[in-house]
């Protein structure tokens, strides 16, 4: 059976490895874990996952990123992936762009940096149970 993925996409590159070993140590081998650096770079990943059939579950973004910002990513996986569940992480979003993405991106949840992983893992289990 195939693995559905999890992208964690921020533009600090320790917060990415962060990420992947929480994950790692949360949810074993259950899940592939994809990291990008940039939202430009996470919609490509996605892309080119799509095309090798590959199906994406969930995406934790930060919002305060380099080019596109967390909200704008968000709103477009969104348009591409609807049924994904999509989670901004960030020390430093705008509560506008909070509300944003949970407009018209189906935001599932927000959480602050620094963060907690089992709330983060917690978050990730319920909007993967709210899908099924």
């Amino acid at each position: 059976m195939e693995k559905g993925i999890l992208l964690c996409v921020d533009d600090e590159i320790i917060v990415l490895t962060a990420l992947k070993d929480q994950l790692r140590r949360a949810f074993g081998n259950d899940f592939l874990i994809e990291v990008a650096e940039s939202a430009e770079e996470a919609l490509d990943l996605l892309d080119e996952l799509a095309e090798e059939g590959h199906t994406l579950l969930v995406v934790v973004s930060d919002w305060l990123m380099p080019g596109m910002k967390g909200d704008e990513f968000l709103i477009e996986t969104h348009k591409r992936f609807p049924s994904v569940v999509k989670i901004m992480l960030s020390g430093q979003a705008e509560s506008v762009a909070v509300e944003r993405a949970r407009r018209e991106a189906g935001l599932h949840d927000f959480l602050s940096k620094p963060w907690n992983a089992k709330a983060l893992v917690d978050s990730i289990n319920q909007g993967l149970r709210s899908k099924t």
